[in-house]
């Protein structure tokens, strides 16, 4: 398997996006103080258990780890808006914080203000904010991808259940704080951190017994952490299994999973190649994608989970892989693009497939 995926801070932003930019609403009228934040895993739509062809619908989750890119953030919503699809963001705490404030974070045996993707500037926090409000409203869902993003032998695997508690709580300060820190006045947070209902761990690590413990007591509802396979999802701990999942690189030999991060280091152990190059892997990773489209529908229409960054890595090649397979995608009769909290609700309200 390949090594795990890992984020950078504040990717460049070397590549504009082609589509329309939704408007970015105004921070100072969003986030009115008094105002109850909303919830952060909104489920407006319904799924019919069956389709016509007597098979459930083939959901395709797409997902998102950090979710601080300001101009990826109007990239997506503009290209869920085109297809109709809803789509999970794993924030990072961070993103909401000013780095002013950074030592207010104390990280599990690292020092006070660590953060290995480091730190919102005012500007940018409330700017973030505002947008993770409007997303919402749009149906889309935000979840939880930590703080620090530790990863590694001195990172998140070590951490206790007590440990991923304090940082968990952590996370719920920068949502409610980080704006009105950013803003020098009382703003509301962008939603409420107590309803968010899953997590996927930096680098897809950590004891999972430790932190799954956590989330049952927060009351959430699904992990999207653990790597796995094409299949029916089940719940492990208490919780819902949403993995990452495991394929073939097309034209290779080669097993990956689902993530953009795994998919580059699978083509070329994650070194940007020559923007030549960037066309024949965004095609490879597009059969990929499509590849395992197909092993769903053969299987009985399992859900289809892929994870991507707020990123512009080897030319981009991963973001326009993504974007041009959701546009072919999301609006085929079949398939219902997702978001993981959507899901939850399909499976319980349905129960889980005989496969």
């Amino acid at each position: 398997m390949s090594p795990p995926p890992r984020t950078s801070g504040s990717p460049s932003a070397t590549q504009q996006p082609t589509t329309p930019s939704p408007s970015e609403p105004d921070p100072s009228n969003t986030l009115t103080p008094g105002t109850k934040p909303p919830a952060a895993a909104p489920v407006g739509r319904t799924f019919p258990a069956r389709l016509p062809n007597g098979k459930p619908p083939l959901f395709v989750v797409v997902s998102f780890d950090g979710a601080g890119d300001l101009v990826l953030w109007s990239r997506w919503r503009t290209i869920a808006q085109q297809t109709n699809a809803r789509m999970t963001f794993f924030l990072s705490g961070p993103y909401l914080y000013p780095e002013k404030y950074k030592t207010d974070y104390r990280p599990p045996r690292l020092k006070p203000g660590a953060s290995d993707i480091g730190w919102g500037d005012p500007d940018k926090v409330l700017r973030r904010a505002a947008v993770l409000r409007q997303a919402i409203a749009e149906g889309h869902e935000i979840g939880t991808h930590a703080n620090g993003h530790f990863c590694g032998t001195k990172g998140i695997n070590s951490w206790t259940a007590v440990q991923w508690k304090s940082e968990l709580a952590a996370f719920d300060r920068m949502v409610t704080s980080g704006p009105t820190l950013a803003a020098g006045k009382p703003l509301a947070a962008p939603f409420d951190p107590s309803t968010v209902e899953g997590m996927r761990t930096p680098c897809l690590e950590g004891n999972r017994t430790a932190y799954r413990q956590v989330m049952r007591e927060r009351g959430m509802q699904y992990d999207a952490s653990e790597p796995g396979y094409i299949a029916w999802p089940k719940k492990e701990d208490g919780l819902w299994n949403f993995p990452l999942q495991s394929v073939k690189l097309a034209g290779t030999g080669r097993t990956t999973l689902t993530m953009d991060y795994n998919l580059w280091y699978a083509q070329n152990k994650a070194r940007e190649a020559p923007a030549a190059q960037a066309p024949k892997l965004k095609a490879q990773v597009l059969a990929t994608y499509r590849s395992a489209l197909a092993g769903s529908r053969a299987a009985g229409n399992p859900p289809l989970f892929l994870g991507n960054h707020f990123n512009r890595w080897n030319n981009s090649v991963y973001s326009d892989a993504m974007q041009a397979f959701v546009k072919e995608t999301c609006t085929q009769p079949d398939v219902r693009c997702v978001s993981n909290s959507e899901l939850v609700s399909w499976l319980q309200k349905n129960g889980v497939p005989k496969s």
